[in-house]
């Protein structure tokens, strides 16, 4: 049996009410930041094989918007918000008050590159939060890393910095729009969650299910 189908649906609605705990916690957090309205919701989380996470955001080759945290803690890991450039285009938009921005404008442009990744940050910071309180595990993010690349390029990066190869990784899909005035146009992106190895047996443990059942 693989680790997939160890996992039940009652530990997935666990992961999602999580992600949805931190969810609203970063919106909080979103909406003091930038005096606005901010919702998200987690409609969706999933454990999949590696392979399967690199289609769902078009494949390895796929240029995408990132940011990284290496986790470290009683249950390390990497953890990746991820969106697609249209979409990364659309937050910084959308949360800097600048229609006139363009992805490609993005490396000279500090304060764009500022708001990504203090949105990274924020969710990123705001679910390991939810996630520790859940499973009582000390947990905790390092200073974010902002990357425009591939995204089999990204994934890599981070995990040969610990020499470690992920073969399932946790998968939040978070949307979340501002301003319910302007018409709450959605924007969404994806976590990925790769504890290391070891990890995996931690977590779902500390959720109270064992994954050698």
């Amino acid at each position: 049996m693989t680790f997939q189908e160890k996992i039940q649906s009652l530990q997935l609605d666990i992961l999602k009410e999580i992600g949805n705990i931190g969810a609203g916690h970063a919106a909080t957090a979103l909406s003091n930041l930038l005096n606005t309205k901010i919702d998200m919701k987690v409609p969706n989380v999933q454990v999949m094989p590696f392979n399967e996470m690199m289609d769902l955001v078009g494949g390895a080759e796929n240029v995408v918007a990132a940011v990284y945290f290496r986790i470290e803690g009683d249950a390390p890991g990497s953890m990746y918000f991820v969106t697609s450039l249209e979409q990364a285009t659309r937050i910084i938009k959308q949360l800097s008050n600048n229609n006139e921005f363009q992805i490609e404008d993005l490396e000279h442009n500090a304060l764009a590159a500022s708001v990504l990744q203090e949105v990274g940050n924020i969710l990123i910071g705001s679910y390991l939060s939810s996630f520790s309180d859940f499973t009582r595990l000390n947990i905790f993010p390092t200073v974010p890393a902002l990357a425009i690349d591939m995204f089999g390029a990204i994934i890599s990066y981070g995990l040969f910095e610990i020499g470690q190869v992920s073969d399932v990784a946790i998968v939040i899909d978070t949307i979340f729009f501002a301003d319910e005035d302007k018409g709450k146009e959605e924007l969404n992106g994806h976590f990925f969650l790769l504890p290391d190895p070891p990890s995996f047996e931690k977590i779902f443990n500390s959720l109270g299910f064992g994954t050698n059942e």
